[in-house]
């Protein structure tokens, strides 16, 4: 980092001005879509990869992916937000490069016996958690800086509440919607062998549109 940047970054720390509960609200909102992606994928991702082939004694492997690219990305792209200054903001292209690419996981993951023209569809289905997996860290770093970067001192308690606020009910509504989707609309929570259940399907469909839902707010900010 220059020393303009440096400055930069100094003279924003020093007049950061107070937020509005809404204000700061806006800035953790991005909380919410993140963590139903990980819940959902929790939840859900042993499920559509046994459906698809893959054997019960094995699932932990592929459990793998999640520490390691939280291992490798989160550390890389939180030195790099750091260090980004550009027309698009500081935070902002990482957070928009992981909504994008979190909303093609969620989106085609449970589609893999569809493309059983290119790829088994376990390895599609594998490939589709390791980008989801990816595309969920390379979001949530910079958000866990927001607050630190946009939010007086004298605000952050109130920052980092809703921040837990969020990500919990993100939690809840990305472990339950499947439920819901079968007991409350009635979609079917079965699958034939190399399938996966219409429930689950239309829960990664709303996922889809989840993370969407993290880019408006903080690309106003243009941070």
């Amino acid at each position: 980092m220059t020393t303009t940047d440096t400055n930069e970054s100094t003279n924003l720390s020093q007049q950061k001005p107070r937020l509005s509960f809404w204000q700061i609200w806006n800035v953790s909102f991005g909380f919410l879509g993140v963590q139903f992606g990980f819940a959902l994928q929790n939840a859900n991702a042993s499920r559509i990869l046994s459906d698809l082939g893959a054997d019960l004694h094995s699932l932990s492997l592929f459990w793998l992916v999640a520490p390691i690219m939280g291992l490798l990305i989160q550390p890389i792209v939180g030195s790099a937000s750091d260090r980004t200054w550009n027309k698009f903001g500081r935070r902002n292209p990482y957070i928009l490069a992981g909504g994008i690419a979190a909303a093609i996981g969620m989106l085609l993951m449970p589609n893999s016996a569809a493309f059983t023209t290119f790829m088994v569809p376990l390895f599609f289905g594998a490939m589709m958690l390791a980008i989801m997996d990816a595309s969920f860290n390379l979001a949530f770093q910079p958000f866990r800086a927001l607050v630190s970067d946009m939010v007086p001192a004298e605000q952050r308690n109130v920052g980092y509440s809703i921040q837990s606020f969020l990500i919990n009910i993100g939690a809840v509504f990305g472990s339950i919607l499947p439920f819901v989707l079968t007991n409350v609309i009635g979609l079917e929570n079965t699958a034939s062998a190399g399938s996966v259940a219409p429930s689950v399907i239309w829960a990664f469909y709303i996922g889809y549109l989840e993370p969407k839902n993290m880019l408006p707010a903080q690309m106003a900010w243009r941070h």
